[in-house]
């Protein structure tokens, strides 16, 4: 057996991970649809993976929602209808940017909130821990 065989067998597992990840969806001749595209990519999130959009994804679930929007791109279908159909089907969590209303409130305001108690958390241990440095000062 020739030595450079098993290597060549490693080298081509190691590129067929690569190819899974590629768009079986011809790019768009024309670069207004192309733009449009990429850019809805962008701006709607992988459920698999939760913390990458669909156009990073390498997961299955982000291979059909690109395919899904290519197809409703190239049926004419504008920005704000594929938007509505995603989070109609898959919630306002599919969307980097979800809209600010009642049931997104907690999601917006969440950061902030945590943030709010951390500052009362840690504005109470200094105000105890000055309490009893000046109870420990009076009792001397």
């Amino acid at each position: 057996m020739k030595p450079w065989i098993p290597v060549l067998g490693c080298v081509l597992l190691l590129v067929s991970r690569f190819a899974f990840a590629i768009d079986s969806e011809p790019p768009f001749t024309n670069p207004v649809l192309e733009h449009r595209y990429e850019h809805l990519l962008q701006e709607i999130r992988c459920l698999q993976c939760m913390d990458e959009n669909i156009a990073n994804s390498d997961a299955p679930l982000a291979a059909d929602f690109r395919r899904q929007i290519h197809a409703m791109v190239g049926e004419g279908e504008s920005d704000a209808q594929i938007k509505r159909y995603m989070v109609q089907r898959y919630g306002d969590f599919v969307l980097y940017k979800p809209p600010l209303q009642a049931n997104t409130w907690l999601l917006w305001g969440g950061p902030f909130l945590l943030l709010l108690l951390a500052f009362t958390a840690v504005a109470l241990v200094i105000r105890r821990r000055s309490r009893l440095a000046d109870q420990e000062q009076s009792s001397r």
